[in-house]
């Protein structure tokens, strides 16, 4: 019994560590630079999900900011409208989307790291 405890607890710290990875590094898929440039221009909301500071530091022309930690109390107005999402490295912009998934919103982009845009 106390082996299936460790082999238990092994296997629930490899998945909170898998989740972390996916969340915190890969981030799921993204959209290029020319995808998101596009969506930009049919009308999509450019996101930009880091802080105030780094956002006053420079940014995408267009982009509003919404920092990731005031998301949920700041979501965007319009559910059905594209929302294109970047932040530093892409963890953040990850975690964004997936929030807004599950808010409702249909058509979330994650462009990953600001540097994507080129």
């Amino acid at each position: 019994m106390t082996m299936n405890k460790k082999a238990s607890g092994i296997l629930g710290a490899l998945a909170l560590v898998g989740a972390l990875f996916f969340l915190g590094g890969a981030g799921g898929p993204t959209i290029s630079s020319d995808e998101a440039k596009s969506l930009v221009k049919q009308g999509a909301l450019l996101l930009d999900v880091r802080t105030t500071g780094e956002f006053a530091g420079g940014h995408v022309e267009g982009a509003v900011n919404v920092p990731v930690q005031e998301l949920e109390a700041r979501l965007p107005p319009e559910k059905d409208r594209a929302v294109v999402i970047y932040c530093a490295s892409g963890r953040r912009s990850a975690v964004a989307r997936d929030m807004l998934l599950k808010a409702g919103y249909a058509k979330v982009f994650d462009l990953g790291a600001m540097s994507n845009w080129k």
